[in-house]
């Protein structure tokens, strides 16, 4: 249980330098690259929960399709890929006491909801099956409509790009 408790705290330590660079870099292809390290740690925390299910779904959906889509919308908008000055908001520093308030509120929330509830034992766990049909079974219909919609998103960026 200690190597899992070192390796939470070494790879969360990781995923905090990713997301403060994400905010911090002047490059956006940079930032999106950062982005996708912050990812890839939250699918190796899943792994340290046993929830590889989960984890192999992060990787796919998430760093595999929403951050391609990223850049890939990024690439298409025609914006400057090289450094760019003047990203930053003047009163980026007023954001801090708001980010401050809701680490609080998730915090008392997640105290509050959870603070007594235990782990599931190897006899409680649930198997992948079970998660996929109860995701797929009644919401396959829905995740198939969503997919038409982002291609269809897709081949309108690639219209709006395309040179005349």
């Amino acid at each position: 249980m200690v190597a899992q408790n070192i390796a939470f705290g070494i790879i969360a330590a990781i995923m905090v330098v990713g997301a403060l660079r994400v905010v911090t870099v002047n490059n956006v292809v940079h930032a999106a690259l950062w982005l996708v390290l912050v990812l890839a740690g939250a699918a190796a925390q899943y792994i340290l929960l046993a929830a590889e299910f989960v984890a192999v779904t992060q990787v796919l959906v998430y760093i595999g399709a929403v951050m391609v889509l990223f850049l890939f919308g990024t690439m298409l908008t025609r914006a400057q890929l090289g450094k760019e000055k003047l990203l930053n908001n003047p009163t980026w520093y007023l954001g801090i006491p708001a980010s401050l308030l809701l680490l609080g509120v998730m915090i008392m929330a997640l105290t509050s909801s959870f603070g007594d509830e235990k782990l599931p034992t190897d006899s409680e766990l649930v198997s992948t099956q079970a998660i996929s049909d109860q995701i797929f079974g009644p919401y396959l219909l829905p995740f198939w409509a969503l997919s038409f919609v982002l291609l269809v998103a897709v081949i309108g960026a690639i219209v709006l790009a395309r040179k005349d």
